[in-house]
């Protein structure tokens, strides 16, 4: 499971961040990402799927997370932006 970040360490990489995305499947709405950077050999079992988890624990472990993380990073692209440039560019375009 943790090959590529194996892979960065052993190459020097000290940084790794993990990212997610909200609202690319929707016509309508924002499409909101995160980027969250935690400590090298964090582990947590529970930082998994949140889609596979209670409103509760996901809450109760985004408060683990803002302790524990060396940084986090949240994006928004709005809807307008995402009809003039279309959503595939405005997921993988780094130059937005």
């Amino acid at each position: 499971m943790y090959e590529y970040e194996t892979n960065l360490i052993n190459n020097g990489i000290k940084y790794i961040g993990g990212t997610d995305e909200a609202g690319r499947g929707p016509l309508i709405g924002p499409v909101v990402a995160a980027c969250v950077v935690l400590p090298l050999n964090y582990k947590n079992k529970e930082i998994n799927d949140s889609k596979k988890l209670s409103e509760k624990k996901r809450n109760e472990l985004f408060e683990i997370i803002k302790r524990d993380a060396l940084t986090i990073g949240i994006g928004i692209v709005d809807a307008e932006k995402i009809d003039e440039i279309n959503i595939y560019k405005a997921c993988y375009d780094k130059s937005l």
